[in-house]
């Protein structure tokens, strides 16, 4: 079926959504595997060309962030991925491991919003109802990682109501492999799955 996308990434209804590209996930004191991802393919380049694009186009950016204080209060360690959140240096509100790669900071009028706790930035936080009053009905998921973050955020979109595009050089996660089998035998279900080139075309 052929996709219209100047339509459906119209600015007057489209948001981008940039998830947990933070020093302390994807900068160099990241995780090291999906850290090793997101710079040998240049997902975070990539991003920038998103996010410019958007910017020119007056199409409105989220910066979904997550943070831990010192002793975890607030959180819950009852999955692995959480557990392992809790080891080493935490992501304190604030801080330079908590704060969004350089190359990505947020300009004025962006909308950085923070959790403490949970998986997905829909999940107890305004995200929905800043999107509902901006109008937005198409939203474009960027960011880490296609394991569970991205593939949670787009799954919580479609549940509210939200039409969902994938920049695919615009995320990353790891393996290589499983990152492929999610976009062909998951997101491509829930989502447009498109390049960067046809969204940055798509506002021009």
């Amino acid at each position: 079926m052929p996709v219209d996308l100047k339509h459906i990434l119209d600015p007057t209804h489209t948001a981008v959504l940039v998830m947990e590209c933070q020093e302390g996930i994807v900068g160099d004191a990241g995780f090291g595997a999906l850290g090793e991802a997101v710079k040998q393919q240049g997902t975070i380049g990539q991003i920038k060309r998103v996010l410019d694009a958007a910017r020119a186009a007056a199409v409105p950016i989220f910066y979904l962030t997550v943070a831990r204080r010192a002793d975890s209060g607030g959180g819950t360690a009852n999955c692995l991925i959480l557990a392992l959140g809790r080891k080493g240096e935490p992501l304190l509100p604030g801080s330079k491991r908590q704060a969004v790669v350089e190359a990505l900071a947020p300009q004025q009028g962006d909308y950085v919003l923070t959790r403490f706790h949970g998986l997905t930035p829909f999940h107890g936080t305004e995200l929905d109802q800043l999107l509902r009053n901006l109008g937005v009905r198409t939203v474009v998921a960027t960011g880490v990682s296609v394991n569970v973050g991205v593939l949670g955020m787009t799954i919580e979109a479609v549940n509210s109501g939200y039409q969902v595009v994938v920049p695919r050089q615009a995320v990353a996660g790891t393996p290589d492999e499983y990152v492929e089998q999610v976009l062909t035998h998951t997101l491509r279900f829930l989502a447009t799955v498109t390049t960067v080139d046809e969204i940055v075309a798509a506002w021009q």
